[in-house]
């Protein structure tokens, strides 16, 4: 097995195109390099520069290497948000020109009311029925279909709360009805936690199909609490839902162990979500992350 590490933005509060306060993005790649890492995501749409000289200079000047993007797509319909598909054309194009691979496809976020208000207490009732699915996972084909043939990138889907795309139920549902050799999984362990299901189960089931992992960790007990208070992301994210590597219930080791029997050969962006207002140390938490693959995991 071989794991290359890297992290994003996200991990320094820069959660969304339009979140406010955030660092600027030099601060953020000193930081990444200064914490060990070899690589970082994108960012949210235009945090880091899309003018491609620059961009290229700007990661040649710390040796860092530009691994993917979390990108949004509107999969129930992906015209009826024009400036959403646009960005995310726009987003291939910029990954194609600096020689990435992958390319991490996310639903809508926050656009359902019922699905937002509910992150992780999703019911059945709250999901698509089998018409729906089959209408998601035949646009996430298309749009997987496109950026391989037009800008050579694989499509990983994300499952996120806040987005229709969830539970394991849901995965489940997506991943059934997608093309094997264009859709794989971005595994985040976090992500499948906090939508209710168990990590390790959804790694095992999926293995064939975890193209590239978010290695996150996720508070059970900040957890439920949100949920009893009937919180949204941001309410869990503010909480501390997201900690430090090692400070969470992902059974980090269990994870490390399927891994290893899938011989696994890629990247894994280390995320930690927090809000710029918060009282964080990105940059000291950063370090101790790295740390802690490398000291608890061996990576």
């Amino acid at each position: 097995m071989q794991i290359d590490i890297a992290t994003a933005p996200v991990s320094w509060g820069v959660l969304m195109k339009d979140t406010p306060n955030v660092p600027p993005y030099t601060q953020v790649l000193d930081g990444i390099k200064a914490a060990g890492y070899n690589g970082t995501e994108l960012g949210p749409y235009g945090y880091l520069p899309f003018d491609i000289p620059k961009l290229r200079d700007q990661l040649l000047q710390r040796q860092l290497k530009l691994i993917s993007a979390f990108t949004i797509v509107n999969f129930i319909d992906p015209h009826g948000l024009s400036d959403v598909y646009q960005e995310a054309i726009t987003t291939a194009q910029v990954l194609s020109a600096l020689d990435c691979s992958w390319i991490v496809l996310s639903d809508a976020l926050f656009v359902a009311d019922h699905r937002s208000k509910r992150a992780g207490r999703i019911q059945p009732e709250d999901s698509l029925d089998a018409n729906g699915w089959n209408t998601f996972a035949s646009n996430v084909d298309a749009f997987a279909k496109m950026v391989w043939e037009e800008f050579g990138l694989k499509s990983v889907i994300h499952p996120h709360v806040g987005g229709y795309l969830e539970t394991s139920t849901e995965i489940d549902a997506v991943l059934e009805r997608t093309n094997p050799e264009l859709v794989g999984l971005c595994f985040d362990m976090a992500h499948i936690a906090y939508g209710g299901g168990n990590p390790v189960d959804v790694l095992k089931k999926w293995r064939d199909r975890v193209w590239y992992l978010h290695i996150k960790d996720c508070n059970q007990n900040i957890l439920q609490k949100v949920l009893r208070e009937e919180g949204n992301y941001f309410d869990g994210v503010t909480a501390g839902v997201f900690p430090e590597l090692g400070k969470g219930t992902v059974d980090f080791i269990a994870i490390r162990n399927i891994l290893n029997e899938m011989n696994y050969q890629g990247w894994g962006t280390v995320e930690q979500d927090i809000l710029p207002e918060s009282n964080a140390d990105p940059l000291t938490s950063a370090k101790r992350n790295r740390a802690y693959l490398s000291e608890k995991l061996g990576w």
